[in-house]
């Protein structure tokens, strides 16, 4: 390997590295933000989303569907709408937690332990803090639905980060260089040992 692939290698992953942070960074700051909502807000936030999905539904299938019937409708969708957020939040919260933890080579069960952990700590903040906010309160339930994301974010993280790992970044790999170094050595301390023997 040439010095100049070598510095280019050894620069990109030093910048690289440390940046893989920051997805997580801005995952907690939101979940944080939308936690931080009074309870008409969110309600409100999220009945639109459910109502935009019940008229986007009614209008693709050509349903004809009466205003009644789209209110219950509603109605309905309206609390799966609230878990499904929960979940995708915390989902999206592990893989961008498990992802820099696989960089710096936490990998394995350890990497599913304490991406899991650390996703689960978040929850039971999140659900903490939504205490002290007007119209909401914490639910033991919603940090069993955010456990159950992370978790199944961290798993999806790790296949495509060893993936990702084995294709698309495997030339930002030193594991070619340290081998050579290593086989270099080795064979200069056979050669010493060598000269030793004869003298």
């Amino acid at each position: 390997m040439n010095y100049f692939s070598l510095f280019v290698k050894k620069t990109l992953r030093y910048l690289l590295k440390p940046l893989s942070f920051v997805p997580a960074f801005c995952m907690l700051y939101f979940i944080l933000y939308m936690s931080s909502q009074e309870g008409t807000a969110s309600t409100t936030m999220s009945y639109e989303v459910s109502k935009t999905l019940v008229l986007m539904y009614n209008k693709l299938f050509s349903k004809g569907l009466s205003n009644e019937m789209l209110n219950n409708l509603i109605y309905e969708l309206h609390p799966f709408i609230r878990k499904t957020a929960h979940f995708t939040e915390f989902f999206v919260l592990a893989v961008t937690v498990a992802f820099p933890l696989y960089v710096y080579k936490i990998r394995g069960i350890f990497l599913i332990i304490l991406g899991e952990l650390l996703c689960v700590g978040v929850a039971f903040l999140d659900e903490y803090s939504q205490s002290f906010v007007l119209g909401r309160n914490p639910s033991y339930r919603d940090v069993m639905i955010d456990s159950t994301g992370a978790l199944l974010g961290i798993l999806i993280a790790w296949i495509l980060c060893y993936i990702g790992r084995k294709t698309v970044f495997k030339w930002l790999s030193l594991e070619d260089y340290r081998r050579k170094k290593k086989e270099y050595h080795k064979k200069i301390r056979q050669e010493k040992q060598e000269k030793h023997r004869i003298h």
